[in-house]
């Protein structure tokens, strides 16, 4: 029915059912633009017979269908345009908890989760995840992604989580010691030996990256090779320690307050981080206000704020000014950051007390949280870097490897292949020098046989003066020649003949007096005296 007041009036029926067109009043009084009259005119068109819808091309108002118990008009391209939209589920960040192997790993300091994905018989990787995350939520969504699927049927992924941090674990006794930085280090022996693993490959990331950088520098001969984010080599400061000790006391008191979830915020994603990628925020918020176990993350924390300096450094031991302990780690480390993160200055500290040689620093740009953020590019570094240490190249002939594998690094098959190259290049020399002894051998040859076929008279006046002129006059580049050997003869009347040269290169046969141009003419040519 048609409404008085704030709705819609009744407009005169223009086609031949007697039905009512109605336009709405919420609409501009301005005149529309050619582009919209002509898309709702084609719009209700396609509802209408074709005298009907030249009617409708000729009426000065701008129609619009209403049904009968819709209380708004309904334009008919909206419909048409929204037909093949379609919802794109983005992939499940829980697959790869069905896709590994949960074991309870027995310590000195309690058992440990761990959760093993591919095949044991292949190279290990452990990770190492961050403050109020799992293995779950801070590696899922990573190693699901394309490029890292590829690459982990080479791999055997160990994901190591903390004491009282995996997925619904039960608060903590009172009574519980939780572990120190070192203990936590210190656990990944038992679960090396517990799975029988020689060596492995680090993966960690925050608070995960100091743990496994304890680990490598007090056992190097277990770790080949070590990918850390966002990784702290120091102390903490004044500031951090007081932030965290108020989270730690607030999680032990109140629980997950807001003031400790925006500072996981911060500590994951640095600032405004809704502006980057709102859903992906949005998630980690919901994980910690309600996955994470208060009490367990405030063991973790008072833990991660108590831990002391890496004491690695640069120089060699016995360096004047340095620690007597202070050593650097001796294994390849790829030391990453985001442009956003607020560890960019910690992984700068970290990266100058790395060895040079063995070790790089890469900052991926619009980023904090590295693993959710730019996957693409962190996958791409990762394989690259595994590439480079010999991890992802099998080989059909044994090589050694950190990992008891056989593969080979990349650069040693640069420079295999650098020397076969100069290999063939030497002989490919060898082989054109040969083709120009030939040559020379061959004309040679064909300069004897033309002077041995070709008659040639050489007269002087006295044979006994040609004789000693010859002798005297004979210069250093000619060459007394034999024609029976095809190098050279000596003329019947007992005259010299000899082959001699000038500065052009041309060559000339018979004496001074009488000299024959020797040419590539089957006769030779006579040069005037």
């Amino acid at each position: 029915m048609p409404q008085s007041e704030g709705g819609y009036v009744s407009l005169p029926a223009v086609n031949g059912n007697g039905g009512a067109i109605y336009q709405s009043t919420t609409e501009p009084t301005a005149p529309p633009s050619v582009f919209e009259s002509v898309k709702r005119a084609i719009g209700q068109a396609i509802k209408s017979s074709p005298t009907d819808s030249e009617e409708l091309l000729r009426s000065e108002r701008l129609p619009v269908i209403v049904g009968g118990s819709s209380t708004m008009p309904v334009d008919p391209m909206d419909d048409i345009e929204l037909r093949s939209v379609q919802l794109q589920f983005p992939n499940a960040r829980g697959s790869i908890l069905e896709a590994c192997e949960q074991r309870r790993v027995p310590t000195d300091k309690g058992d440990v989760h761990v959760a093993i994905q591919g095949d044991t018989a292949k190279p290990a990787i452990v990770t190492y995840h961050d403050l109020g995350l799992n293995y779950a939520t801070s590696f899922a969504g990573f190693f699901n992604f394309p490029v890292m699927r590829g690459l982990l049927e080479n791999f055997c992924v160990y994901h190591v989580t903390a004491p009282g941090q995996e997925e619904g674990a039960p608060t903590l006794p009172e009574d519980y010691v939780y572990p120190t930085m070192d203990d936590l280090a210190a656990q990944l022996l038992f679960v090396l030996s517990h799975f029988g693993l020689k060596s492995v490959i680090g993966f960690g990331v925050g608070a995960g990256a100091n743990i496994l950088a304890r680990f490598a520098h007090a056992h190097p001969d277990k770790v080949g090779a070590l990918c850390l984010i966002n990784c702290v080599s120091t102390q903490p400061g004044w500031i951090e320690w007081g932030y965290q000790s108020f989270n730690a006391r607030f999680l032990r008191t109140k629980g997950m307050t807001q003031g400790v979830i925006d500072y996981l915020m911060w500590h994951h994603f640095g600032r405004n981080p809704e502006e980057r990628n709102h859903d992906l925020v949005q998630m980690y918020k919901q994980h910690f206000e309600r996955a994470v176990n208060p009490t367990n993350l405030a063991m973790l924390i008072n833990a991660y704020i108590h831990r002391n300096d890496l004491h690695l450094a640069r120089t060699p031991p016995g360096t004047p000014g340095t620690e007597t302990a202070a050593t650097t780690l001796k294994m390849p480390v790829i030391n990453i950051t985001g442009s956003l993160s607020p560890h960019v200055d910690d992984t700068v500290t970290f990266n100058g007390r790395l060895d040079p040689t063995n070790s790089s620093w890469m900052k991926i740009s619009d980023c904090a949280l590295v693993l959710e953020e730019q996957p693409a590019k962190l996958a791409e570094a990762f394989r690259l870097f595994l590439q480079g240490e010999g991890y992802a190249t099998p080989l059909s002939t044994p090589a050694s490897s950190p990992c008891g594998t056989k593969y080979q690094t990349y650069s040693s098959i640069f420079f295999a292949n650098f020397r076969e190259q100069q290999q063939q290049a030497m002989e490919e020399r060898d082989r054109e020098r040969e083709r120009e002894r030939d040559r020379q051998r061959q004309l040679s040859l064909r300069v004897g046989n033309r002077l041995r076929e070709t008659a040639i008279n050489c007269t002087t006046p006295t044979a006994g003066q040609g004789d000693n002129n010859n002798a005297d006059n004979r210069s250093g580049d000619e060459e007394d020649m034999d024609l029976e050997n095809g190098n050279g003869t000596a003329t019947g009347n007992g005259n010299r003949a000899y082959v001699t040269t000038d500065t052009s290169g041309t060559l000339y046969y018979g004496s001074q007096s009488n000299k024959i141009r020797i040419t590539e003419n089957p006769l030779p040519e006579p040069v005037s005296s």
